[in-house]
């Protein structure tokens, strides 16, 4: 198994790497998130086994998380789907990524969406995936492996139907940038990081908004806890989706 996951602050790798290795022990990692990386590919054939994992950024996989996934293809090569979300809603993004992944020669077996902390406003899910979500993702990757198990001895299955409109909700972004202050030594970790390139590594102090994708990896990798996002636009989005995200999510699988 090869488990291949977009995780900006770490949330969806830890998802992925619990119901991944629970699945295969010996499963290798390629991590997409780097952007030195974005120009690689990768072959799968039928006798190996895909997981991916990608976050939910209002209700849609990030774009830049798309265009490294086409550059992996496979040969009806048995593929497992997660997303990750901030115990808000995956809305289209589950249907998007199995799309995604088929029409590059894979073969859905099962799909799975799943809670992580909120990368931007972390009050919420706060510290998810956590014990719980661990004996569930557990319990969704036994039934994977027997399934996995059937469709080598050549059990046919129907096609996995997920919740989401492929006429895609439309996400531009939000307006949460961070921004280095006082404490920025210009140690560069940030820029070396950002999954976009949005830092420029001569100037760490600075980011390119248009590039930007509110990933907030820059905030969770500085050594100086130098990166901020406007506290008051914080407030008031926390303020904004209480409604939306205080109550609890729990893990759905679709096989």
């Amino acid at each position: 198994m090869h488990i291949v996951y977009f995780s900006p602050t770490g949330g969806t790798r830890k998802a992925a790497y619990i119901i991944g290795k629970e699945i295969d022990p010996q499963a290798t990692e390629i991590d997409i998130t780097d952007h030195t990386r974005q120009q690689n590919s990768y072959e799968l054939n039928g006798e190996d086994t895909l997981l991916v994992a990608v976050p939910v950024y209002g209700g849609r996989v990030p774009s830049v998380a798309i265009d490294r996934l086409k550059r992996i293809t496979g040969h009806n090569t048995p593929a497992i789907l997660v997303v990750v979300y901030g115990n808000r809603d995956y809305d289209d993004a589950l249907l998007e990524l199995k799309t995604t992944i088929e029409s590059n020669g894979f073969q859905t077996v099962a799909c799975i969406a799943c809670i992580a902390e909120h990368s931007i406003m972390r009050v919420y899910a706060k510290g998810r995936p956590d014990s719980d979500d661990e004996t569930i993702l557990k319990n969704f990757s036994e039934q994977i492996k027997t399934k996995l198990v059937q469709l080598k001895n050549g059990e046919s299955f129907t096609e996995i139907q997920v919740k989401g409109n492929a006429d895609y909700k439309i996400y531009n972004g939000v307006p949460l940038k961070p921004r280095a202050g006082k404490k920025c030594t210009q140690c560069g970790k940030c820029a070396a990081l950002c999954p976009t390139n949005a830092i420029p590594q001569e100037n760490p102090r600075m980011t390119d908004e248009s590039q930007c994708i509110s990933c907030m990896r820059c905030i969770a990798v500085c050594p100086q806890n130098a990166r901020k996002i406007n506290p008051l636009k914080l407030f008031l989005s926390i303020r904004a989706f209480k409604e939306k995200c205080e109550t609890r999510k729990e893990p759905e699988l679709f096989i």
